[in-house]
């Protein structure tokens, strides 16, 4: 049950903030706490704002890995096929207008604070942590601007994430491994339990990751969700120039392969294709548009190559699912020279794992501390490799790895950037 509306404190002609520096300071002090799992104080807000179904169709995409990369095909084959499309994802990396896009631009800061505010009187005493926030600014843009169909990116989990107070037209689950385990659990179907809340009654679902943990079927068939999984339903089959997509008895469809790199890149896309074959009697896609969206899709931080003098890699993977594929990348694209690793990592990742896989691409480690609290210190990072005996320098911030890293590096070497988000932001934000 709903809370009554009631109207916020503030004059009618006047805001809390006018510039978006000033709200995102404000929220990030707002909650007592920087997650809290639950819906009952976003649904409130939510419905002060908006009682009525969304005016768009919707896609929620939830997982471990893979769901920016999913979020960005489905946003590249959408406006291939002349939708208006909207999509929310986290966290940014430079600008935090990156997180909700409308037909493949970032909204302005205009449109973001005049949804802060909205949601700043509609909230009333209710308390929202940062995410909410975003979350809830988000919708209400969607809403005012209404598109055709909107992505909508889980932050984490899914059962208790603030982006499942919408109900998904088709529910996307990407690859499932552990990762926030203080959170959602110390196992994959613990993990799998949380994000198959996403997921509703008489509605298609589609799994895209590979050995489907038992809770996602036992919730599907719980509630009766139409699920469809990878490697049963659909799949695919990778070629050396290009690959093939099947679903159920239909004949295979040749693809270019994604511009995006890696053989979990095609997983990613198998799924996405699969998703939009389940709407296709209300948002039809052609093959062409597929085609094209395959081809044109752009992500940050994903394998990103920046070629110069010394190539660098930026990759935000922070999980060993993530590094796995990351090292499998690094392996396949080896040169002569060396591979200098730009590092930095929060203390709640599993560490030891990522360094472990990481060991066999990297010849020297330029370890950081990152810019938030959550942040393993430079000293410890370099501690652990110095157990297995590799060359570290302890750096004061990323910007002053990335210059260490460059000066060391010679012709022929590469900087790798990688372990966070906050990583990779701060290559970017040194123009490196």
């Amino acid at each position: 049950m709903f809370l009554l509306c009631v109207a916020h404190f503030l004059p009618i002609d006047s805001m809390r903030f006018t510039s978006l520096d000033d709200w995102l300071r404000w929220q990030e002090t707002l909650h007592h706490a920087e997650i809290e799992m639950g819906l009952e104080r976003i649904q409130q807000v939510f419905h002060c704002l908006h009682a009525d179904a969304p005016p768009f169709l919707v896609i929620t995409v939830a997982g471990t890995n893979g769901k920016g990369s999913s979020v960005a095909l489905l946003e590249a084959m959408l406006l291939a096929a002349g939708y208006r499309v909207g999509t929310y994802t986290s966290p940014h990396l430079l600008r935090y207008n990156e997180r909700v896009r409308l037909d493949g631009e970032q909204v302005d800061d205009a449109a973001l604070v005049t949804s802060f505010d909205r949601i700043d009187r509609a909230r009333g005493e209710v308390s929202l942590t940062y995410f909410e926030f975003a979350t809830l600014a988000a919708l209400d843009i969607f809403y005012r601007m209404q598109p055709e169909v909107v992505v909508l990116e889980v932050g984490m989990g899914g059962r208790l994430d603030a982006v499942n107070i919408i109900d998904p037209d088709v529910a996307l689950i990407t690859a499932i491994s552990v990762d926030h385990s203080e959170w959602l659990g110390n196992d994959r179907e613990a993990i799998a339990r949380e994000k198959a809340g996403i997921l509703r009654a008489g509605r298609p679902a589609v799994f895209s990751g590979t050995a489907m943990p038992a809770a996602i079927a036992q919730y599907a068939q719980r509630i009766g969700a139409n699920l469809t999984r990878l490697g049963t339903d659909f799949r695919y089959t990778s070629r050396e120039t290009d690959w093939q997509w099947q679903s159920g008895s239909r004949p295979p469809v040749n693809l270019p392969l994604p511009a995006l790199r890696g053989e979990h890149q095609l997983q990613n896309a198998a799924g996405v294709i699969e998703v939009l074959r389940r709407l296709d009697d209300r948002l039809p896609v052609a093959r062409q548009a597929i085609r094209n969206g395959l081809l044109g899709v752009r992500l940050a931080g994903r394998f990103q190559l920046v070629p110069g003098e010394i190539n660098w890699v930026l990759d935000v993977a922070h999980n060993p699912d993530g590094i796995r594929q990351l090292a499998s990348q690094l392996q396949a694209t080896a040169g002569a020279g060396q591979t200098l690793a730009v590092f930095g990592m929060l203390k709640d990742k599993d560490i030891p794992s990522v360094i472990q896989l990481l060991q066999p691409c990297v010849d020297v480690w330029f370890v950081t501390a990152l810019p938030t609290p959550r942040s393993l210190g430079g000293k410890e990072l370099a501690a652990m490799l110095a157990q297995s005996g590799e060359t570290v320098r302890i750096c004061d911030d990323v910007a002053a790895a990335c210059d260490a890293a460059r000066a060391s590096a010679r012709a022929g070497d590469r900087i790798l950037a990688c372990g966070s988000f906050y990583t990779v932001a701060g290559a970017l934000a040194h123009d490196i």
